[in-house]
């Protein structure tokens, strides 16, 4: 994990809430934001992952770090989150939507009512609530940067992931009606559509999935969970002020 030297307080004074920022892509954008600056909400089912993310971060950069459980899946648990930063710092400048699932199956059999409404739940109504009550209260005072991590599955859907293409999907369009919506507020929302990345998901793929990802991709690879920082921290600074609306392809131009 590292942010480069240049990126030192394009964040400092702002406030910037990660969602699943315990592990994977969301502690590597957690890591740049606060590099860059920024005091860290910490966010995610699993708080002991949060707690110890907040810790090393805190040591490292020196900045405010606060670890805050909150099952995004649960709509009066997102309202919860937005009350509890706000009562801890007043505000909050940035938000990623980052936390989700993708649970895996065998056959379309297998998709049952209660896996559909799970994973819609997490990956794309959970960015909803979070959305909504962050970006009125960043619409109140006129700024204010959301930034969705969606995936390559939204454009592409295959199995064993549908469900989660489709939440995916859905997320793509909040942000472009967000945007919209928010825009003449002061708060812009864009989103990272991630190709595959070597994160804990990917954990479970053979040889032969990564065979083939690595194959279809222009750059013959998968990327590394630290290579997500960039693009976040562009997204969440002022470099991307006439930026809204927007779906950043951040694949290794994938083709799968």
């Amino acid at each position: 994990m590292s942010t480069g030297r240049d990126t030192v307080g394009k964040l400092a004074g702002r406030v910037a809430v990660v969602t699943g920022g315990g592990t994977g892509l969301g502690r590597e954008i957690v890591e740049a934001f606060a590099g860059a600056g920024a005091a860290v909400v910490i966010a995610s089912r699993k708080l002991e992952a949060c707690e110890r993310a907040a810790a090393e971060v805190h040591e490292r950069h020196g900045v405010e770090a606060l670890a805050l459980s909150c099952n995004v899946g649960v709509w009066s648990e997102c309202e919860a989150l937005v009350e509890s930063v706000h009562d801890k710092f007043g505000q909050a400048d940035v938000l990623v939507n980052n936390a989700g699932a993708a649970p895996m199956y065998r056959d379309m059999t297998d998709l049952t009512e209660r896996m559909w409404r799970k994973v819609l739940d997490v990956n794309l109504l959970g960015a909803v609530a979070l959305s909504q009550g962050f970006g009125l209260r960043m619409a109140e005072v006129g700024r204010g940067s959301i930034i969705n991590i969606t995936s390559t599955g939204a454009v592409r859907p295959k199995d064993p992931f549908v469900p989660y293409a489709v939440a995916k999907a859905g997320l793509n369009t909040l942000t472009e009606a967000f945007a919209q919506s928010l825009g003449p507020r002061g708060v812009r929302v864009n989103a990272i559509q991630c190709g595959p990345f070597a994160t804990q998901m990917a954990s479970a793929w053979d040889d032969k999935v990564v065979n083939v990802l690595e194959r279809t991709a222009a750059l013959r690879r998968i990327g590394q969970p630290h290579e997500i920082q960039a693009a976040a921290l562009y997204l969440a600074s002022d470099e991307a002020a006439f930026m809204t609306g927007a779906i950043l392809q951040l694949d290794g131009g994938a083709t799968f």
